[in-house]
């Protein structure tokens, strides 16, 4: 049978991925060179496909096109013309697999570097270099996996830069992750929120992102759920990497944190704690005292609703439950958020009990910036008792033989070294407040002087974080009689409680009170005691280490 010799040819050529396209000239060469090959046997070209996928895959968007096009003109013999063995596959069975489907659409592969042939001998010889190029692929992954893994023990970040950091090209560090703005203060607020209990649930902190206008959203304008774990899930965010598949866990990281290691401790721990009520969906700005005041007959949330007028709309708070009394009995919502707004305004604090409070709280700042050493001297033997604890479970793991308990034991080991980490970033933080005790503790008594100014915002976040911060519980609230004895949080009760009678707060002059004067102290002595006692469970209950923004309401 007279042998068939094709007159015209497909060049096929192949890169690794999209970075080869962008920054080298690989195809272009490819190229050059096959249409060089093909005039020298002088074929015509009919077309050119070009992949930008790794070798080891057969499901390719240019050579599905190209076995098309083979099949469309198979009339006329084509030659497919590669550069190299490699160029076709780095893979001995994605070779066989591509090699079938070429010779299926009469295709006849050829290329400069080495001669097909249907001989044994030319069999061996393609066979041979399909696994030696299968081999190099490898041992390049391999290497190129080692190097990775090097850098990442020394502390870089080696994989995408996540969500709210960037490349950057740092002398000394190479490319190292630095903090891409707003993101990177949106994702510290998601986080400090949820730790402090501001979202009690992912789901709230889903919503909050999705509010944000340069947080990145699919399509629909969501953030998917899946995306919320996983990024609580990683310590890059506190300034440490864990590869987990290359038994990589919590290195201390180049890079600046966007929030501490106790911040993200304390939301690894409150997901693995009680599951909390997820925020209700029919919260709404228009009725913001709605399923927190109750009903003082039946004890219920209050619902809302408008009603639509001869003229106009009017909105009414009004009892739901079955059976009680005051069921469908609508309170007018002027008279019912206006006696509330009257609560928020009598619990102003005195001018002097308020900075009294204000500078126990410098003083407590002072003398935590003068125990840092008896700080860090603790955490250090904490530190080695910890290890201690760790040495331990090694030596029992070593003579253990079940597989449960030897897992028990590595997730005890695991847990432990995230608490050394943690005590170590507490070490390396001690006596470095993250601000000014003017800037973290601003917003925060501010808030405390007067309670009434974040109410007044637009955002039913900020009127709902006033809910939980100023009361302990719900409101009960009566049809005909108003609101009953309302339970106060611990900070208002003891900065004055309810009394209409005091003095208002003076505007604070930026951050620094008022002089005190001898009189005030000696009035309220009894107060200060408890405050002080207040002042120290506050400091008690702070991340130990890196401070400054410690009270839940410096976060607001």
């Amino acid at each position: 049978m007279k042998p068939i010799i094709p007159t015209k040819a497909v060049i096929y050529c192949r890169v690794s991925g999209a970075k080869q396209v962008r920054e080298g000239d690989g195809l272009r060469s490819q190229e050059m060179r096959c249409r060089e090959y093909a005039g020298h046997k002088g074929y015509a070209v009919a077309q050119v496909f070009k992949d930008d996928v790794s070798g080891s895959l057969t499901e390719r968007p240019a050579m599905k096109a190209m076995l098309a096009f083979l099949k469309k003109n198979r009339a006329t013999p084509h030659a497919v013309i590669v550069d190299d063995l490699s160029r076709l596959a780095r893979s001995v069975k994605a070779h066989m697999e591509l090699r079938a489907a070429i010779k299926i659409v009469g295709g006849f592969l050829e290329s400069p570097s080495v001669e097909f042939g249907e001989d044994a001998d030319s069999e061996l010889q393609e066979y041979i270099l399909a696994t030696v190029a299968q081999h190099q692929r490898r041992k390049n992954a391999e290497q190129t996996k080692n190097r990775m893994r090097a850098r990442a023990m020394g502390g870089y970040w080696v994989t995408k830069a996540p969500i709210g950091y960037r490349f950057e090209k740092v002398t000394g560090h190479g490319k190292l992750l630095v903090r891409d703005e707003p993101l990177a203060s949106i994702i510290a607020e998601a986080f400090e929120g949820f730790a402090s209990g501001r979202f009690e649930t992912l789901a709230e902190v889903k919503r909050f992102f999705e509010a944000q206008p340069a947080y990145p959203k699919n399509r629909s304008g969501d953030v998917h759920f899946e995306r919320v774990v996983e990024m609580f899930d990683r310590p890059v965010y506190a300034g440490h990497i864990s590869y987990p598949d290359w038994g990589l866990n919590l290195i201390p990281a180049k890079h600046e944190p966007i929030i501490s290691l106790a911040t993200w401790k304390a939301v690894q721990d409150k997901r693995l704690g009680v599951a909390r009520v997820p925020a209700r969906k029919d919260l709404s700005a228009d009725f913001p005292l709605r399923n927190f005041v109750t009903c003082h007959h039946c004890a219920q949330p209050l619902t809302a609703c408008w009603s639509k007028g001869r003229s106009a709309h009017y909105g009414y708070y009004l009892c739901d439950s079955r059976g009680c009394p005051e069921t469908r009995k609508s309170i007018r919502k002027e008279k019912i958020e206006g006696e509330f707004e009257a609560i928020l305004q009598s619990l102003k604090p005195t001018e002097g009990l308020f900075n009294l409070a204000f500078e126990m709280f410098r003083e407590l700042w002072n003398a935590k910036l003068m125990n840092r050493h008896a700080q860090s001297a603790t955490l250090e033997k904490d530190i080695k008792l910890i290890e201690r604890k760790i040495e331990t479970l090694l030596d029992r793991i070593v003579e253990t033989t079940g597989d449960s308990i030897i897992a028990a034991y590595e997730k005890r080991i695991r847990d432990l070294e995230v608490e050394k980490a943690v005590m170590r970033d507490k070490i390396a933080n001690c006596g470095k407040p993250l601000k000014s005790f003017g800037e973290t503790y601003r917003t925060a008594f501010d808030f405390l002087s007067n309670p009434c100014k974040l109410w007044q915002s637009d955002r039913i976040e900020d009127r709902r974080a006033v809910l939980k911060l100023v009361f302990a519980d719900a409101l009960p609230y009566a049809r005909n009689e108003g609101y009953r004895t309302a339970q106060i949080s611990m900070p208002f009760k003891l900065l004055g409680g309810t009394d209409m009678d005091k003095k208002e707060m003076v505007p604070l002059a930026g951050i620094e009170p008022a002089l005190l004067a001898e009189s005030d102290f000696e009035s309220d002595a009894s107060t200060s005691s408890a405050i002080g006692a207040r002042m120290d469970r506050v400091a008690a209950e702070g991340t130990g280490g890196q401070w400054g923004a410690v009270h839940p309401l410096s976060r607001l």
